[in-house]
């Protein structure tokens, strides 16, 4: 394999998991053989546990994308665990290889890992709210989402789930950042001043 060293690396053939075509990209954890030298495998399995008793709601984690699921995609986590990353929480799915930042959004009964996109709690809706200020930035202050937009709709433009929208919304109001119309939202004076100064 071309790992961007000046050697190749190895891949054994006992260490595929099925036969790789070249130019194709593979995920693949490195290690040292007997001899010292770096060497790939594809067999995930035996470097990843399924279980991560000192992870906790919240963290903030390193990912890896695996593969797809019937649940959404299998990440590799902090290069040290197995997790999920649910198909409802993410907006553009993403590429096997691709690096994301992430969260541990659950630690299941059997010690599995569920993860997010976003911090949970208030932190999650801060960026929710940051990115409802910068649409409603880039679209002259004013943007048609409100209560009667469809689920569907919200998350195709904001990435995030309705009743995330909705919370992120309540708390720009009470901070009198936005005003809530009966078709959409809009900045207020203080919001743009504010930006505009900052």
């Amino acid at each position: 394999l071309d790992w961007g060293q000046p050697k190749d690396v190895l891949l054994p053939f006992a260490e595929q998991r099925f036969r790789p075509e070249v130019g194709k990209r593979v995920l693949v954890m490195l290690y040292e053989d007997a001899q010292g030298r770096p060497v790939a495998s594809m067999r995930l399995d035996r470097f990843l546990a399924d279980e991560a008793p000192d992870m906790t709601p919240g963290d903030r984690v390193a990912l890896v994308i695996a593969e797809r699921t019937d649940l959404g995609f299998k990440a590799v986590v902090d290069h040290r665990y197995w997790g999920l990353l649910y198909a409802d929480d993410i907006i553009h799915p993403p590429r096997r290889g691709q690096r994301l930042t992430g969260y541990i959004k659950r630690v299941r009964e059997d010690g599995r890992l569920d993860l997010a996109m976003l911090p949970p709690g208030e932190a999650g809706l801060d960026v929710v709210g940051d990115k409802v200020l910068e649409l409603l930035r880039c679209h002259g202050g004013y943007v048609a989402l409100g209560d009667k937009t469809p689920a569907a709709e919200i998350k195709a433009r904001m990435g995030v789930s309705k009743s995330a929208f909705k919370q992120a919304v309540g708390r720009l109001y009470k901070k009198r950042l936005i005003t809530i119309e009966e078709e959409g939202i809009r900045l207020t004076r203080e919001a743009i001043d504010a930006h505009q100064s900052g």
